[in-house]
């Protein structure tokens, strides 16, 4: 993947970082959402629209889209 991939805050994200969600994010089928301020360890960085693979605890394995997120 030769295409950078970019947190909120404009920082390169890289597989193994840990991010931290800016937001309230709504889950499809949970009855809640992903809290903002949830912190994230060990991401994959994925090609597509959600460009980070990883697990939330509580949610289990999610796809999240960078622009949500920032470098922990």
């Amino acid at each position: 993947m030769n295409d950078k991939v970019l947190d909120a805050n404009g920082n390169e994200l890289l597989d193994g970082d840990a991010v931290i969600v800016i937001k309230d994010l709504p889950v499809k089928g949970a009855p809640k959402p992903i809290k903002a301020g949830i912190k994230v360890k060990n991401i994959r960085l994925t090609t597509g629209d959600h460009n980070i693979s990883c697990k939330i605890d509580g949610f289990g394995a999610m796809h999240l889209k960078s622009e949500f997120v920032k470098k922990a």
